[in-house]
């Protein structure tokens, strides 16, 4: 790495550079801090060793100056016994330590290996960071239909307001992607985003959670235990599903949002936070709110910015681009040999209804990968359901030439039906019942029969 020595006394120039050599790292020498700061200008430097007194501009100066052109900038102040307490001023400065005169060799070098590793650990964070808005870079969310220009354009102006931000669509739509994205190209980047799936879990320990509890609140506290939005203090807060939260944690969740404090269950302490709520449901809250079944008054406070999913079968002409995506995401991910989609494969997929919307798409790209053996994903490796080519619902296949045998294509049919209601459902088989209009024990039934299990929802 390249060292800067900022020192006017040749000796001790000549003794720091052997030093920094002996390391391994290659020093850069300034006799005074103007000229210090000219080397910094054409110089790509990683740390910096400082004398405090200096001709000219003194130590401190240089290194005010030095943190407001570059503020990752490592440096290491070089002072008199006598000056200690300017060296500890030059810290607050922002000076990672400082080194007394005289010094011992040994001293300095362990101090150069300390800096020098904090200022890898800097540039390794800021990697990560970029990495980050990498990935979660909207044009990283898919898409170069209408429809998704315009999610486009509305995230982009969404993110960085501080308003609560209600996603909808189906399930399979990409909510959470899309919350992702909101929070890192939002002010709040830096700070948590934390996940809470609403629907998954009873209104007890939901609200335990939420709000965290003290010590003996309930059976089994033992421990006093911080919760979500603690946690999430300074970031931003996802709600999947945020019409399946209990009617009495809606109260409590409206508290939050408008006064921004609340008490862990069990607690007397009122504990304050700055978070951001993202809010997404596939169901009409409208019409919850309209049975009593959602606060009227929470839905407004949510739903201050909303950000609307086309399903993939209204944006067919983005099928090309995300199954090509996902096919380069697990092929190296499996490293597997495949690159390519038929002409044939491609048709099916582009004929077919996508009633899970991108996530059955890469769950059916996913499958044909592993069952690959070859460099072009062909027909045969696409799931049975999308190989019937359904272009516009639940039709039956064509009937082939020498015939079908009735039973077993009715039963594959009902499969189907079933497989997909609980693909746009999420799994939860009792939603999946009102959407099949069929008691939730027939459903029930009806799996057991037909052999479908949970992971029939993602190889089917």
């Amino acid at each position: 790495m390249n060292v800067l020595i900022v020192d006017d006394e040749e000796v001790l120039q000549d003794i720091l550079t052997l030093l920094i050599r002996k390391e391994g790292h290659h020093p850069l020498s300034a006799m005074s801090g103007e000229e210090g700061l000219a080397v910094l200008e054409r110089e790509e430097v990683d740390l910096v060793l400082l004398d405090l007194m200096l001709p000219g501009m003194q130590g401190l100066e240089v290194l005010r100056e030095m943190r407001r052109r570059q503020p990752d900038l490592v440096v290491v102040m070089i002072t008199a016994f006598s000056s200690i307490e300017s060296a500890i001023d030059a810290m607050r400065e922002g000076a990672f330590h400082y080194i007394p005169k005289p010094f011992k060799n040994e001293e300095v070098l362990l101090t150069v290996r300390k800096a020098l590793e904090q200022r890898r650990l800097t540039a390794e964070n800021r990697s990560l960071k970029e990495q980050l808005r990498q990935r979660f870079a909207f044009d990283n969310i898919i898409g170069k239909s209408k429809p998704m220009q315009q999610v486009y354009e509305l995230i982009q102006l969404a993110a960085p307001s501080k308003s609560n931000i209600m996603v909808l669509g189906e399930s399979g739509t990409g909510k959470e992607l899309v919350a992702k994205a909101i929070h890192h190209h939002s002010r709040r980047s830096g700070g948590p985003f934390i996940t809470v799936n609403s629907g998954s879990m009873p209104a007890d320990l939901l609200e335990s959670n939420l709000f965290g509890h003290v010590r003996g609140a309930f059976t089994g506290a033992v421990t006093s235990k911080k919760g979500l939005f603690e946690l999430a203090d300074g970031g931003s807060v996802f709600f999947d599903e945020i019409g399946n939260i209990p009617v009495d944690t809606q109260a409590k969740l409206l508290r939050v949002i408008q006064e921004r404090e609340f008490m862990r269950l069990g607690g007397l302490e009122i504990i304050r936070v700055d978070v951001r709520i993202i809010a997404a449901t596939n169901a009409d809250l409208e019409a919850a709110v309209q049975q009593g079944h959602f606060r009227e008054d929470l839905y407004y406070r949510l739903n201050v910015i909303t950000v609307s999913l086309p399903p993939l079968r209204q944006r067919t002409e983005d099928v090309p681009l995300l199954a090509q995506h996902f096919l380069a995401h697990y092929a190296r991910e499996n490293e597997k040999p495949i690159r390519t989609i038929s002409p044939q494969a491609m048709e099916l997929l582009l004929d077919y209804h996508w009633p899970g919307n991108v996530r059955e798409l890469e769950n059916a790209i996913e499958r044909a990968v592993v069952l690959s053996t070859g460099e072009v994903l062909t027909e045969e490796l696409l799931p049975s359901s999308v190989r019937l080519r359904e272009s516009s619902g639940l039709l039956p296949p064509t009937l082939p030439s020498n015939g079908i045998a009735f039973k077993d294509a009715v039963s594959e049919y009902e499969r189907q039906i079933i497989i997909r209601a609980l693909q746009s459902c999420g799994g939860v088989q009792k939603r999946a019942a009102e959407l099949l209009q069929v008691k939730p024990t027939t459903l029930h039934e009806m799996m057991k029969r037909l052999n479908i299990s949970s992971e029939s929802l993602v190889s089917s």
